[in-house]
């Protein structure tokens, strides 16, 4: 992927595709669902289809054209034994959610991965899988895929999670359902909370409970019966970062993003930005589904933007755009700061490295750290020849980045985006588009 330097300011109004957490939850929700969940605006991307595999491994019958809505039907009586091992992909939402899922019926799954998603840790969730019962194996004793998993008759736990993960509290919760009693899950700060969300939706019983210096405690009770329903999948705001960021480093610039998911849980970035100067609007807040949208608009400020800090409990609500607020950090004069990252080294990539890597590429003033990076902005960068790792997020945020450069910038591995966004190229070459003088 090839991108030249901005040429001027930045103005569109645009819409992104369906959000990713969101798909993937209501595809293995439904697939143990009685009845039928409709799907309206999926996201259509490698990842999701990665949990329509396994739905469909498990006996469910998923209906999912291009275009949408996506309908699944599960199977009567529950879901069937795979007959093969299920391929997660890269997606390690299908695989750690997937493990909870199948923790609670008598069956015998194997699940695993690309190369990369068999690097990255499991023992976060094969712990207590393993305390409520069901039988786990792997290898490097459980702790990567392939992850072999005998479910059954599951207890419930009192489960404390050293680490704010979505991905994990999920796949405790949703083992939850099958086990005898009631679950609960304590983060040190909050995660993204679709799963506690779309769970009241289907039918269970969930509590979200705030304890002492931010911790959060999220219970479902067990012996639910999950019914379909209709899932409204609002815009992703991760997707959605790349163009706000966009406009936020681009002087003169104003972009909207339409119908998109503000869940304040991982609305961080938005934060961000407004901590560096950048105008942030929100219209037409609604909700939809249980889940907060709005219409978007970022505009760069007139003065230029200021340094900013990461750290502590804002991390969960922003991990997966880092890398991009790494290119936000650029635009910044002075020293900008990222702490309490260390999540991100066990990514798609280690994202830590990879982004101060490739920025340093271009010119670039970034120090990496154990848990973050250290980002001197305001410098003009030169353009050249970056990698993407692999990572569709790290190729986005160095398209980002390539704005801001004097020469053009060729990413390569760039077709990684296939992972979460196929259709960014085209929309990014679109904010050179007409302005919608209505939202910018």
């Amino acid at each position: 992927m090839r991108i030249e330097p901005a040429a001027g300011p930045l103005r569109a109004a645009i819409e992104v595709p369906g959000d990713k957490s969101i798909t993937h939850r209501a595809v293995l929700f439904g697939a143990v669902a009685e009845g039928e969940t409709v799907i309206e605006r999926p996201l259509d991307a490698a990842d999701t289809r990665s949990s329509v595999a396994l739905a469909r491994a498990l006996g469910a019958e998923v209906d999912a054209p291009p275009g949408g809505p996506w309908v699944v039907r599960a199977r009567l009586g529950g879901p069937s034994e795979p007959e093969d091992a299920v391929d997660c992909g890269n997606s390690g939402t299908t695989l750690r959610l997937g493990a909870g899922l199948v923790a609670g019926f008598e069956l015998f799954t194997v699940l695993t991965g690309d190369a990369s998603l068999r690097r990255r840790p499991m023992e976060r969730v094969t712990e207590p899988l393993r305390r409520m019962g069901a039988q786990v194996d792997g290898r490097d004793g459980g702790r990567r895929a392939p992850l072999a998993i005998r479910g059954g008759r599951l207890r419930a736990i009192e489960w404390t999670s050293p680490v704010a993960s979505a991905q994990v509290k999920s796949a405790v919760l949703l083992a939850g359902l099958r086990a005898d009693g009631r679950t609960s899950v304590t983060e040190p700060s909050a995660s993204r909370d679709h799963t506690e969300r779309m769970l009241a939706a289907f039918g269970a019983r969930v509590s979200r409970e705030e304890g002492p210096r931010g911790a959060i405690t999220a219970s479902v009770e067990g012996g639910a019966r999950l019914r379909g329903c209709r899932v409204a999948v609002p815009g992703d705001l991760s997707a959605a970062a790349f163009f706000l960021v966009a406009a936020a480093v681009v002087p003169g610039s104003a972009v909207t993003v339409r119908h998109v998911g503000v869940n304040p849980t991982r609305a961080g970035v938005l934060e961000v930005l407004r901590m560096a100067g950048a105008a942030v609007e929100l219209h037409g807040e609604r909700l939809e589904a249980g889940e907060p949208v709005a219409d978007v608009t970022v505009r760069a400020p007139e003065g230029g933007l200021r340094p900013f800090e990461v750290g502590g409990s804002l991390v969960p609500r922003l991990i997966d755009e880092v890398p991009v607020l790494a290119v936000l950090a650029l635009a910044a004069g002075g020293r900008s700061r990222f702490r309490d990252c260390a999540e991100l080294r066990v990514k798609e990539s280690d994202r830590l490295a990879a982004m101060a890597r490739e920025l340093s590429r271009l010119g670039a003033a970034v120090e990496e750290t154990p848990d973050g990076l250290q980002v001197n902005g305001g410098r003009r960068l030169r353009g050249g020849r970056v990698s993407s790792w692999g990572d569709h997020r790290i190729a986005m945020a160095l398209a980002v980045a390539a704005l801001l450069c004097k020469e053009p910038v060729e990413i390569e591995g760039a077709e990684a985006v296939r992972i979460s966004y196929p259709e960014f190229p085209a929309a990014f070459a679109a904010l050179r588009g007409p302005v919608d003088a209505a939202r910018a």
